[in-house]
């Protein structure tokens, strides 16, 4: 039997089955399902999750298609951009703000393309490290750039909610690419430009 392909699978074209799936959990964990206060929750869940996990139906080269030649080969930051994602481990949500650094080398996209970046790479079941290499690795192959990073933080209710339950507690990742990966003080500039 062939792997099933879930590139071409989306929540939209699964609401019955994941309705009934959500509805069997529902039962599984002792809830009445016929109670009044959740009769509509597998319909509301479900349009959550199309919500949530609009990213399996992003396509980056269409986010950064439209770009525009310009000259400036000096730091681009776009800072403090807010996301929202699962844990994969656990279907918890996690959430924080990403910071995107990048020197173009003739080449800039819209600067609301990177928040419809960073929607579509973190709309899905993923992993900080995850989310950070990939818009690092996405920047480096449309835009070309000289260089790029990438810096993330999150709050992960997997480890604030659950387990160790340490409430407040952030996680920093970080990618670089290009001249980033060799150029110490551009490195120092663009984390000294986050704090203001």
């Amino acid at each position: 039997m062939p792997a099933k392909d879930y590139k071409n699978t989306s929540v939209i074209n699964n609401r019955a089955l994941i309705e009934g799936h959500v509805r069997e959990i529902l039962r599984l964990v002792g809830e009445d399902i016929d109670r009044e206060g959740l009769l509509e929750t597998p319909a509301r869940v479900t349009r959550m999750y199309e919500e949530i996990f609009a990213g399996y139906e992003a396509d980056y080269k269409d986010i950064l298609g439209v770009t525009f030649d310009e000259k400036h080969e000096e730091l681009v930051i776009i800072k403090d951009i807010v996301y929202y994602s699962q844990c994969e481990h656990h279907m918890a949500p996690f959430f924080g703000k990403i910071h995107i650094g990048y020197v173009p080398s003739g080449k800039i996209a819209g600067l609301s393309k990177f928040a419809r970046l960073v929607d579509a790479v973190t709309r899905k079941l993923q992993v900080q490290e995850r989310i950070t290499s990939d818009l690092a690795n996405i920047l480096e192959e449309e835009l070309t750039p000289h260089g790029c990073m990438v810096v993330v933080e999150g709050e992960h209710l997997c480890m604030c909610s659950r387990g160790v339950k340490k409430t407040g507690s952030q996680t920093v990742t970080s990618a670089v690419r290009g001249t980033f990966r060799t150029n110490a003080a551009l490195r120092s500039e663009f984390l000294s430009l986050l704090k203001h």
